[in-house]
């Protein structure tokens, strides 16, 4: 196993790694919207939050090596199914076919009141 970290994609808040690598497999921890620039939220709603928080799964793909091309599978966490069709309109500008396979559920509360948090799997 190889523990992959970013300074592009927000610190771990807890005992966990951004993502971790083993046989050819990048497991992501799930990515809430902060901005890894200021440490705080993005400003906006469920759009601009499911942006940033593809924006830095993208970034720790990046540091494995791989990128959203290769992500095999998503678990997207909504605070609100209400916000599934605004959130898959910005995730659909992220990927393209053939489209990773996808679970989506709405949680009752996600880490610091995030609207969403998304983890992918990827493949190098």
């Amino acid at each position: 196993m190889k523990v992959i970290s970013t300074d592009k994609a927000p610190a771990a808040i807890g005992p966990y790694s951004q993502a971790i690598e083993a046989n050819g497999m990048v497991f992501c921890s799930g990515q809430i919207p902060i901005d890894p620039a200021t440490g705080v939220f993005v400003e906006g709603g469920i759009q601009e939050q499911t942006r940033q928080v593809l924006t830095n799964a993208s970034q720790v793909l990046a540091a494995a090596g791989t990128d959203l091309s290769h992500v095999v599978k998503t678990t997207v966490f909504l605070s609100d199914m209400a916000n599934f069709v605004a959130m898959n309109e910005v995730y659909a500008q992220f990927f393209s076919q053939p489209f990773p396979a996808r679970s989506a559920v709405a949680v009752k509360d996600l880490p610091k009141g995030a609207l969403v948090e998304i983890e992918v799997l990827a493949v190098k």
